[in-house]
């Protein structure tokens, strides 16, 4: 397939484009111009080129980070994710990407000159020379030939194609790529994680619940999970040991707990608007709920945080989960889960060993049905049903990676 991609000679620098506005790049995309100046505010994935007039536009390098981050947040990937592996994508990589989408251009731009000649308009001139202009292509160049489609795996938009091409980003999430590992995200503001816990400590045993929201909020680009393991578990092992002399209605593990419920809300609501802002489905779509999976706590817990932080986890990995709240007996859990259908049964605890009289009654309606169970201690696992489909994990971490690869 010939690139229309402007030739460029090894190691020199890429011909001058007068860019794209922010209008034209969004109709590309199918996307708000509103998301993309989301996506530069918070990613950074901002238009690079400027006009006479300092009028700010996108280059064609620009355009290929955009379909790249559309891409992946359209495929269920966080968007700090996608943006990561947009931002780290390597000129070959851009390059393939701008190759494949001009030739999908094209072959849109064909189809609907076909049927404007078929409607007798003549092939009308529509739009303007910014939107005509295919990402990273020559204004001058000819075009490409039609695009094969139908069952060729070579066609665009052909399954076997779409992953070749995600084959070439060496960042995207989930593959070979560089990208954050669990336990290694940065801590919020600079600052270290054993500093943020001390400081969340103090503010959870002065009852200040401001300065908990304020220490424990999250923001799209960062990992549930690492919150979790870093600072929220680390504080309530570290507050449980501590001798308070309370006050009626002050109870530090509340004030702690309401605050990380309420950081897992609002991050959730706002993961959930970005990716319906890209052009993804919202949460109650089916495609989503196909593979929904059900996330228990331990039957005596008060809060189940752990249950939250997993299900937070899961969403920020582009997969559905829902908490089983509130009394729960063993004839009403196999009941939810005959109307749920999930892919997956947890139960998410941090209690030494917690009742699992569910995870029993569970496996032997279902015993087909993946059933992941999350507990410390070694002692406990005597009590976890035998079976293939059953495995007990040790930590949160290792619980989450479990799912996913139940899932895939």
């Amino acid at each position: 397939m010939t690139s229309t991609r402007p030739a460029q000679s090894q190691g020199g620098p890429r011909p001058s484009s007068p860019g794209l506005a922010v209008a034209a790049v969004a109709k590309r995309l199918g996307v708000a111009p509103a998301t993309l100046r989301t996506w530069d505010r918070r990613y950074g994935l901002g238009p690079s080129g400027r006009t006479a007039g300092s009028h700010r536009r996108y280059t064609p390098d620009d355009v290929a980070r955009l379909l790249v981050m559309r891409r992946l947040t359209l495929e269920g990937h966080a968007p700090g994710d996608a943006a990561r592996a947009a931002i780290e994508a390597s000129e070959e990589e851009l390059a393939t990407v701008q190759s494949d989408e001009s030739a999908e251009f094209s072959q849109r731009d064909g189809r609907s000159a076909a049927s404007d000649r078929a409607a007798g308009d003549g092939g009308a001139d529509r739009g303007t020379g910014d939107e005509l202009a295919a990402p990273g292509a020559d204004a001058g160049a000819d075009a490409p030939p039609p695009a094969r489609t139908g069952a060729d795996p070579a066609a665009p938009g052909h399954p076997e194609h779409e992953g070749s091409r995600r084959g070439h980003l060496r960042a995207l999430p989930g593959g070979g790529g560089s990208q954050r590992e669990p336990g290694r995200s940065r801590a919020v503001g600079g600052t270290s994680w054993s500093s943020r816990v001390s400081a969340l400590v103090d503010a959870a045993i002065k009852y200040s619940r401001t300065a908990c929201d304020a220490l424990l909020r999250l923001s799209p680009e960062d990992d549930p999970a690492v919150w979790w393991t870093e600072l929220v578990e680390p504080a309530f092992d570290q507050v449980a040991v501590r001798t308070v002399l309370a006050g009626p209605g002050e109870v530090p593990e509340m004030v702690l707990a309401a605050a990380a419920l309420a950081s897992l809300r609002e991050y959730t609501e706002e993961f959930e608007r970005e990716m319906v802002e890209a052009g993804g489905p919202p949460a109650n779509h089916p495609s989503r709920m196909r593979k929904i999976v059900l996330v228990f706590a331990a039957p005596d817990e008060l809060v189940p945080l752990p249950a939250h932080a997993l299900a937070a986890s899961l969403a920020a990995k582009g997969t559905m989960a829902r908490i089983v709240t509130g009394p729960a007996s063993t004839h009403r859990s196999v009941e939810l889960v005959t109307m749920v259908r999930p892919a997956a049964v947890v139960l998410a605890t941090t209690q030494t060993r917690p009742a699992l009289d569910v995870v029993h009654a569970v496996h032997e309606a279902y015993p087909d049905l993946p059933l992941l169970v999350g507990m410390r201690a070694d002692a406990a696992a005597v009590d976890v049903p035998f079976g293939p489909t059953v495995q007990r994990v040790r930590s949160f971490n290792g619980l989450l990676h479990e799912v996913l690869a139940v899932l895939r």
